[in-house]
């Protein structure tokens, strides 16, 4: 697949920097001409998955998250990865109102979330290595 443009990053599993990944991300993707709600999906699709990384991933441990961005005609692709302990059953975990952090009062809701919000949604995982979650978003085109 031949990508128009690309980014990364990679900053601390700390959830100080969950509102950082949002903007990074709802930035590159503003070349796009997104509506507000576009932007919002996307945004709160990334802040789901970085939330994820951090809390269940990483169990509020030092780590290190990475996104990645690319841009094909007007969809984006973005993948959050962390090297944490990794999902058991992506299956359950993607249930909703599933949560392994009830004594901190997780929702349950991220992957749903994430579903509702993006095109597409792929989450892969393993023990012991981490996860990855690929997300899409195409966007319409607006009249000029």
């Amino acid at each position: 697949m031949d990508f128009t443009n690309e980014m990364k990053i990679e900053f601390d599993s700390k959830s100080i920097n969950e509102s950082f990944a949002r903007t990074v991300v709802a930035s590159f993707v503003a070349q796009l001409d997104p509506t507000i709600e576009e932007i919002n999906d996307v945004k709160t699709a990334v802040s789901e998955a970085v939330t994820n990384a951090i809390i269940h991933g990483y169990n509020n441990q030092d780590g290190k998250v990475i996104i990645s961005c690319k841009i094909k005609d007007r969809e984006v692709f973005i993948e959050v990865k962390d090297r944490g302990v990794g999902i058991e059953d992506i299956g359950k975990a993607m249930e909703p109102l599933y949560t392994t952090r009830p004594e901190i009062e997780r929702s349950g809701m991220g992957f749903s979330f994430m579903e509702a919000f993006m095109d597409k949604l792929i989450v892969e995982s393993e023990l012991g290595k981490g996860t990855t979650v690929k997300m899409s978003k195409k966007f319409e085109k607006r009249g000029d």
